[in-house]
């Protein structure tokens, strides 16, 4: 018997144990350094949510989306996050994206002001100071936010001011308006407090999609399980941090230096706004609805330009969401 169980023993090592199948190496740039938005990522990837879909996930730190868009568009990085309106402006010059889910349902773009200075709302804007960099969304898409208030477009003056220093150019009323995402709202309530007056472009009738995730459209074509299978569990993600963040904020801190925790946990609550809309709560988290791709679509051909025009819906695809999935508006603060 025991001649047996040596035999059996030996054989056992002799035949080399069967391996499970490799994960699939796959890289997802952002659209900047990470931040709260960022954070389902970090987290799914931390609780092994990726490799047990049999995905091997690499987050690389971005530098705008419209570099994002370009390398996914190039086949670069199969997927990326990228304001969905510098997608579209890439698509028209040979960029293969196609978006997969919205993270900002709703606008980021919002413009901040003193009312010290005299200004109380966008019909008082003429003949102030607005202060964001040159080549900002807000500059560039500015004269559809003046159409919309009904004021002239070139009765603002237009200053540089880098996307670090607009708090300090409106304190020291460099500027008397400066353009900012709302996620980082709270900075500027901190700072100037009942003084701070602020229009989100959604509050005026202009809402285009914005940050969003996206995906290079041959890879979506030859490996459609591996992409529903990173959407729904980056969905999934995202569900689970707005039902709880500090999990996810962990797993954001743990790798990204420099951040401010308390700055972090306010910016999630202004994105978990912006996250928030009549499709994401009712078809799935992250919907992204037809009817308002073409007006995105319309909005970016008129005032950003578009070099070859497409069908907007090659641009977009809902067919991976989980559609049990859903945005929890209860979680929203008002």
């Amino acid at each position: 018997m025991k001649a047996l169980r040596i035999a059996g023993l030996a054989l056992a090592v002799a035949v080399p144990a069967i391996p499970c199948a490799a994960a699939e190496s796959v890289n997802l740039i952002l659209n900047w350094t990470p931040t709260a938005d960022h954070s389902p990522f970090y987290y799914a990837k931390s609780q092994g949510w990726y490799e047990k879909a049999g995905i091997d996930l690499t987050i690389e730190v971005g530098k705008g989306s419209g570099v994002s868009s370009l390398k996914v568009g190039s086949g670069g990085s199969p997927f990326g996050i990228a304001d969905l309106a510098t997608a579209l402006v890439a698509k028209s010059k040979g960029a293969d994206v196609v978006a997969l889910m919205s993270i900002y349902a709703n606008t980021g773009q919002t413009f901040y002001w003193l009312k010290s200075y005299g200004v109380n709302g966008p019909k008082d804007f003429p003949n102030h100071k607005i202060g964001n960099p040159p080549g900002d969304a807000s500059r560039v898409m500015w004269p559809a936010f003046a159409k919309a208030v009904g004021i002239a477009p070139d009765s603002v003056n237009f200053v540089n001011v880098g996307p670090t220093a607009k708090i300090a150019a409106l304190k020291s009323h460099t500027v008397d308006i400066i353009s900012d995402f709302y996620n980082e709202h709270d900075l500027k309530v901190i700072e100037f407090g009942a003084d701070l007056g602020y229009v989100n472009w959604k509050d005026i009738g202009l809402n285009p999609y914005g940050n969003s995730l996206i995906v290079n459209g041959a890879y979506l074509q030859k490996n459609p399980k591996l992409v529903e299978e990173f959407v729904k569990v980056s969905q999934k993600a995202y569900a689970a941090c707005v039902a709880d963040v500090a999990p996810c904020l962990k797993a954001l801190l743990d790798q990204a230096s420099g951040l401010d925790k308390e700055n972090q946990q306010r910016q999630w609550e202004r994105i978990k706004f912006l996250m928030t809309d009549e499709f994401t709560t009712t078809k799935a988290l992250g919907w992204i609805d037809a009817e308002r791709m073409k007006k995105d679509y319309e909005l970016v051909h008129t005032y950003l330009g578009m070099e070859k025009p497409f069908d907007v819906n090659t641009a977009f695809s809902t067919k991976m969401l989980d559609t049990s999935v859903k945005m929890d508006a209860s979680k929203v603060k008002k």
